[in-house]
């Protein structure tokens, strides 16, 4: 597996990362423990070497999980966690970013991964409440204590970037993109590179959309599936979405290659500093999908790329008009 660099940071990761979220969490009923355990394992046999999780997969279980696939390789990989919500009676009851609440997250997060540090810590969401240099210091100073190696943020925009930036260097940001989300390409990639921290895309492949396995009838299992409530996946946006599916199928013919390893590799040929983190439950994708970090791009293939999607309006918002509300600043 090849490597990159996340930014300026001396944080080296593979160039393909795991998103450990729907091995217990999210996308209807929880996998098998003790297959998601040696899926991970696996990953870490092909070359993976940065796991992404957060206590509030679950809450708390995605970590346990973590921990216990990682317990034989914790000094060969890199595991990401992330704080910012309150609990009760097992539940999220809403965004906290307080000092004392993220200190209390990293020491509860240690050990349930059992390990000395966080390699790298996000603000999962910003809080309206907490100025984000706040945040920051308190970052600053778990990396001081040794409790945390690398500071992140997820879902932000380029001024709460810059404005953490100031206090505490951020080693990478974490939002959704994909060919089907290319929002952070305005504002969020430029501030990233200007400032030298690195992007972990987390959908790579659209919420799966991009794999060509969902179409206008497919129906999302559980309660806690977001998808089945996102304009995106109604039945007429998915018949109308699905040409650019069908774009990709012709390019990854031309390639050899599958679906998600065009999207894949389109993800990681935009900047040598971009880890993405698909996530998957099944073996057979894993494999599929780390193959992407071998595929490469001409720079006439990546331009027919680019000019065919533009050519693609894609139906449906990423999310209702409630939520689409709640932009980052």
């Amino acid at each position: 597996m090849k490597t990159r660099k996340l930014g300026k940071s001396d944080l080296e990761v593979s160039a393909i990362g795991l998103g450990c979220m729907g091995m217990s969490y999210h996308r209807g009923p929880a996998p098998d423990r003790n297959a998601m355990i040696a899926l991970i394992r696996k990953a870490v046999e092909l070359g993976v070497t940065l796991f992404d999780t957060a206590e509030v997969y679950g809450p708390f279980i995605n970590e346990e999980l973590v921990d216990e696939a990682l317990a034989p390789f914790r000094q060969e990989v890199a595991v990401a966690t992330k704080f910012g919500f309150n609990y009760e009676n097992g539940k999220s009851t809403g965004l906290n970013s307080k000092p004392e609440r993220i200190c209390q997250v990293a020491d509860e997060s240690l050990k349930r991964l059992k390990r000395d540090s966080i390699d790298l810590f996000y603000q999962h969401r910003l809080d309206p409440n907490v100025p984000i240099e706040e945040v920051a210091g308190t970052v600053k100073e778990l990396i001081r204590q040794g409790k945390v190696k690398h500071f992140g943020l997820c879902e932000v925009g380029a001024e709460s970037i810059r404005s953490a930036q100031a206090v505490q260097p951020l080693t990478a940001v974490q939002s959704e993109y994909s060919l089907m989300w290319r929002e952070p390409e305005t504002e969020i990639l430029p501030t990233l590179e200007a400032l030298g921290i690195g992007f972990v895309p987390y959908s790579p492949l659209g919420r799966g959309f991009l794999t060509g396995a969902l179409n206008e009838h497919t129906i999302f299992e559980g309660s806690n599936d977001n998808r089945a409530g996102l304009p995106r996946f109604t039945p007429e946006a998915m018949k109308a979405n699905q040409v650019l599916v069908d774009l990709l199928n012709e390019f990854g013919q031309r390639k050899r290659a599958t679906t998600s390893q065009i999207a894949l590799a389109w993800v990681l040929a935009q900047k040598p500093w971009i880890v993405p983190i698909p996530g998957t439950t099944r073996l057979a994708r894993l494999e599929e999908n780390l193959k992407s970090a071998d595929l490469e791009f001409t720079a006439k293939e990546l331009r027919d790329l680019d000019l065919a999607v533009s050519k693609i309006k894609l139906q449906g918002d990423r999310y209702p008009a409630d939520q689409q509300k709640q932009v980052a600043k």
